[in-house]
């Protein structure tokens, strides 16, 4: 009985396991494809080898897939035979890898760019391993016989320091060929293409691309996870990595290296997020982010004059995405505020309404564009580079102006923004700088040095030649160039025999006043793709040309001769080389090697010299440089006041260092300066790289300055008050570091720059490890180092200004850009900066406020858009005169672009002040645009803001650009300059004028106009009317401090209720 039940139940799971197999057998048929057929054996021939086939996952959803998309088998392929190489024409050769044709021959010519010779060039043909034929010849020239022209066979060109050419057979029945080709010079892979930062949920896809150029062309592809290479058999990318059903623990930082016969080079480090299926993609709670008052807001409740009104800080996010599989998302996503709470803030007698972050979610990024601008002049004495052209690898891209000044829009995926300045008068060097720039959009203002070209002289290039290199007094030079007699050639290759026009101009780093001057930023790639710091001691520009055509000349076996006594670190004399640079990578690639010469040179006796050996040809820019590998990161910030608080730190200034050597360096000049770089803050500060030493703290120091919109900053002072507190570092590693302002020594001397010895800081020493000074492997820690991390500190000079908006945005960063109909920039990629010109007369400087709100919108009318205070400067021909220019809210579309709002904008003057005149084309303009604001208090002056950007004439000053600081800014500048196209730092009082005030000198405890306000009750006045065929109603405002209630400065029109005005 019992064997009969085993029986019957062993039936049954043979019943139910056979319809689960077939299940699964037409599930998997609905899931899959049919397999492939089975691959090529992959063994030579007798060998075992594997062979595979692939299907792919026909689901919507990739996880539904969870079997092998590939499987393989072992495989024995055919026995060898003698040689399984067959020809078409032709035999085959002895070792069964080529074709041979005893009958023909091949010539070719082989030349360098621009025609000279290539002799020494190494021919090859590919076979299965690259086979010697011969070298070129002097002339460039090489005979190779038997091979056959079956157009099929390549050829492969080798010459140091170009790319290989490759070549394919010509095919003829002919017995002899000729082919002929041109090297090119070989530039090592440079990224053009980096990977983006990504946010997914676990079990989507995701693309990280990579790109790079290079000659020749990169031909491999590696991606790293975490610093671990991927397999390339498993995820099977070339330039594009794909990752589907994407698991958390594929989270982390990735990067490519791109591969060619000249070397290799790493792209930027992208991070990507993943996250749960159903976990929140953002901090829903927004941080803390203070804002700062008016003067007569003081808050009891956090004894200070700062509100908090939080922020969401902008970081990508795993958001809604199509289904396609992209390098670049179709749309990006950031963290960003979803919803705002409308406050009232109590300050003296009034309040002032605010709008308060609530919520963050996951949502579309703001649109911004990046934009540098600069000023282009020389080293010397200022002089501006007039109508120089600015180029962009090949490709002109901007202008300088009469002042030198430039603007470029960089394009969106740019990555490393590298220009060339060609001066068309050609008084200066053409120089090639690497300029930061903010990728989160802005502008970024940037002061280029050239310099001054020196005066050609006149060689004979018969005769050996000899030009120093550097010519500081008392000192002497760094280097010597010899050129051999017979040197020169002209571009095609024939030599040249005549007058030579030289120019040759050295940068020497002995004088520190040539160190913003220097070209690129001093880095280059080894042979692993990691970027590495250059330390100069020096670089020389060369112009060689005919006197007489004034074409351009070649130089074959130039030598270089380098003092040793002028190296004063001991260690650099090994490892220095000759380097030139590329301009279209920004990057300097290796020359040749120095050596000791062998014997001692007649001239100088006494002193030992390393001589390098180069040619001059396409490139004309060469530097004397160490790889320098002792690195580090200097931590700075920069404040808009001297409260050093957070949320007052300034982004898109550009913060420079000047990498100095030892004070033992020259009895004349006791630092000479090696390196100089430029990072631009962001909402965390900058890092800063500079060379240190964990041996001798004093073995390089640095010297920081920063400057924002062209204007320096200023630093912390070191002298008489020495504070640690304001400085931002704590003791004892401040004394380590030596920390002096510029103007420690010399009252007189500027505050805008601080030195400071580069100690590296000790790995076991707890005061070290928080700041300021990072190691190079903790660029992260220093990066994300909180603000109560030690730092370095700049600040802005707090002027008479004060900006308050509704809407909190900071002008520093668009994408703090929030959708509101009170904001008072309404679309972040166009900012139209407007401002009034006031003239005060009177013996005291007066500070003026406007008071902006809506005037015509029904979703803004009455409510505040924001205020600025400025205070009036004073004329520097005229006594008793003085002028602001104001800034108010410029009319027009708000952020639905749906209709116009007329900004109801309020000018006040503070202290006993009465209006004099207003502008006559500005009051006809008002007066023949209604609605038109009544004035019949004379204290101040009301107006519905132009919505046309009319110009100085009428005292109104418009500028409309994608940055909000450099609308401003050139606004400003028309305002002070009276012009509609001028620009003055200066104040002119008497041009360009929309309101004139008469303020006398209040009498001792004679209350101002503000004091009154908050000290007076409110009550209905008719000042301040508008009057008009449109109609409205009495409104509530607030002025200068004050509440207005019950009508004062209201829109009011006669017999109709209130209701929106439109235009």
């Amino acid at each position: 009985m019992v064997v009969i039940k085993a029986c019957v139940f062993f039936f049954l799971v043979l019943e139910v396991t056979s319809l689960l197999g077939s299940l699964r057998q037409d599930t998997e048929h609905s899931l899959w494809s049919m397999w492939s057929p089975w691959s090529k054996c992959s063994a030579a021939c007798g060998h075992p080898g594997v062979q595979t086939r692939t299907r792919t996952c026909l689901a919507e959803t990739v996880s539904l897939c969870n079997d092998a998309t590939e499987e393989g088998r072992l495989c024995m392929e055919q026995a060898c035979s003698a040689c399984d190489l067959t020809c078409p024409m032709g035999q085959v050769n002895a070792d069964c890898d080529a074709c041979m044709c005893q009958d023909f021959v091949l010539y070719g010519v082989v030349s360098l760019p621009g025609g000279a010779p290539a002799s020494g060039a190494t021919v090859y043909i590919l076979t299965k391993t690259p086979k010697l034929l011969t070298q070129t010849d002097s002339s460039g020239r090489f005979r190779v016989p038997g091979l056959c022209p079956d157009g099929k066979s390549i050829l492969k060109i080798t010459k140091t320091k170009f790319a290989p050419i490759r070549l394919t057979m010509p095919k003829t029945r002919l017995k002899a060929a000729t082919i002929k080709a041109e090297f090119m010079r070989a530039e090592t892979p440079y990224i053009v293409m980096n990977p983006k930062a990504k946010a997914r949920r676990a079990g989507q896809s995701v693309s990280l691309c990579c790109k790079a150029t290079g000659k020749p062309k990169p031909d491999k592809y590696l991606w790293y996870h975490n610093s671990t290479l991927l397999d390339p058999s498993l995820y099977k990318h070339e330039s594009k990595l794909v990752l589907r059903n994407l698991q958390r623990d594929q989270a982390g930082e990735y990067f490519c290296k791109a591969r060619s016969d000249t070397g290799a080079a790493k792209s930027h480090v992208a991070r990507l997020t993943v996250i749960a299926p159903d976990e929140t993609p953002c901090n829903p709670t927004p941080e803390s982010y203070l804002i700062q008052l008016p003067h007569d807001c003081f808050q009891n409740a956090t004894n200070s004059f700062y509100y908090d009104v939080g922020r969401c800080p902008v970081k990508t996010c795993a958001g809604q995405q199509d289904n396609g599989i992209r390098c670049q998302d179709a749309v990006e996503n950031c963290c960003g505020i979803s919803k705002t709470e409308e406050r009232e803030i109590q300050c003296s007698g009034y309040t002032l309404p605010t709008k308060v972050a609530m919520e963050c979610s996951c949502q579309r990024c703001t649109e911004t564009q990046s934009i540098v601008r600069g000023r282009v002049s020389a080293s010397d004495n200022g002089e501006p580079m007039r109508f120089g052209h600015v180029y962009m690898g090949n490709s002109r891209v901007s202008m300088t102006g009469y002042k030198g000044t430039f603007t470029l829009h960089v394009p969106q995926d740019t990555e490393r923004l590298v220009l060339t300045f060609v001066d068309r008068l050609q008084k200066f060097v053409n120089t090639t700088k690497v300029l930061p720039f903010n990728k989160k959009g802005s502008a970024v203002f940037h002061e280029i040095k050239m310099l001054r070209r020196k005066e050609p002289i006149t060689l004979e290039a018969m005769e050996t030649n000899i030009i120093p290199l550097g010519d500081v007094a008392g000192e002497d030079p760094v280097a010597e160039l010899e050129i051999p007699s017979k040197s020169f050639y002209r571009q095609n290759g024939e030599p040249y025999t005549g007058k030579v026009k030289a120019s040759v101009t050295f940068l020497d780093p002995r004088n520190i006043s040539t160190a913003t001057a220097a070209q690129s930023d001093l880095n280059f790639i080894n042979d692993e793709g990691d970027t590495f710091p250059l330390r100069t001691y020096g670089m020389f520009s060369v112009d060689f040309t005919d006197e007489a055509t004034s074409e351009s000349l070649n130089v074959g076996k130039v030598k270089v001769h380098l003092d040793s006594t002028q190296v004063k670190m001991p260690e650099h004399l090994p490892m220095m080389k000759l380097w030139s640079l590329n301009p279209g990578t920004g990057l300097w690639e290796e020359e040749g090697d120095f050596k000791f010469e062998s014997q001692r040179r007649n001239r100088r006796e006494d002193r030992t010299f390393l001589v390098g050996n180069m040619e001059i040809r396409e490139r004309r820019l060469f530097n004397l440089d160490v790889p320098e590998s002792r690195r580090c990161f200097i931590k700075v910030r920069a404040y808009r006041s001297e409260r050093f608080l957070p949320s007052e730190q300034m982004q898109g200034v550009v913060v420079s260092v000047i990498n100095l050597e030892p004070r033992t360096g020259f009895s004349s000049n006791p630092r000479a300066w090696g390196r100089f770089d430029s990072v631009i803050t962001g909402p965390n500060g900058a890092c800063l790289p500079a060379f240190c030493d964990d041996q001798s703290p004093d073995a390089y120091s640095a010297y920081v300055l920063a400057s924002l919109a062209g204007d320096e900053l200023e630093a912390v002072e070191s002298f008489p008050k020495f504070n640690p507190n304001a400085i931002g570092v704590p003791q004892p590693y401040l004394n380590k570091l030596k920390y002096r302002r510029t103007d420690h020594e010399d009252p007189q001397a500027k505050k805008t720059a601080f030195q400071i010895s580069m100690a590296k800081p000790r790995p076991n020493s707890a005061e070290e490890s928080n700041g300021p000074i990072y190691a190079f492997e903790n660029l992260q820690a220093c990066e994300e180092a909180p603000p109560s991390a030690a730092h370095f500190r700049f600040y802005q000079i707090e002027g008479d200004r004060y900006d308050y908006n509704t809407v909190p945005f900071n002008e520093d960063d668009p994408m703090s850009w929030t959708e509101d109909y009170l904001a008072w920039w309404p679309k972040p990629m166009e900012f139209r900066a407007c401002y009034i010109k006031v003239k005060i007369m009177g013996p005291l400087e007066v500070n003026v406020r406007s008071r902006n709100m809506g005037g015509t919108h029904r979703q803004t009318v009455g409510k505040l858009y924001g205020i600025r205070d400025v205070k009036s400067t004073r004329d520097r021909d005229q006594p008793n005169v003085s002028a602001a220019c104001l800034e108010f809210k410029c009319s027009g579309m708000l952020y639905d672009q749906d209709r116009v709002d007329r900004t109801l904008v309020k000018v006040i003057p503070q202290g006993s002040c009465h209006r004099v005149s207003v502008n006559s084309m500005l009051h006809e303009y008002l007066v023949n645009h209604l609605p038109l604001a009544v004035n019949d208090n004379t204290t101040e002056y009301t107006m519905l803001a132009p919505l046309d950007p009319l110009g100085h004439n009428y005292g109104i000053y418009t500028v409309t650009d994608q940055d909000p600081r450099t609308a401003k800014e050139i606004a400003l500048g028309r305002c002070f300059d009276g012009t509609s196209d001028g620009s003055s730092r200066v104040m002119k009082s008497n041009v360009g004028v929309a309101l004139t005030f008469n303020c006398v000198e209040r009498q001792v405890g004679r209350q101002s106009a503000f004091q009154y306000l908050q000290s007076t009750p409110a009550r209905p006045s008719p000042a301040s009317t508008v009057r008009g065929r449109v109609p409205s109603g009495r409104q509530r405002s607030s002025q200068g401090g004050q509440r207005w209630r019950r009508g004062a400065a209201s829109l009011r029109f006669s017999g109709v209720a209130q209701q929106p005005l439109s235009n």
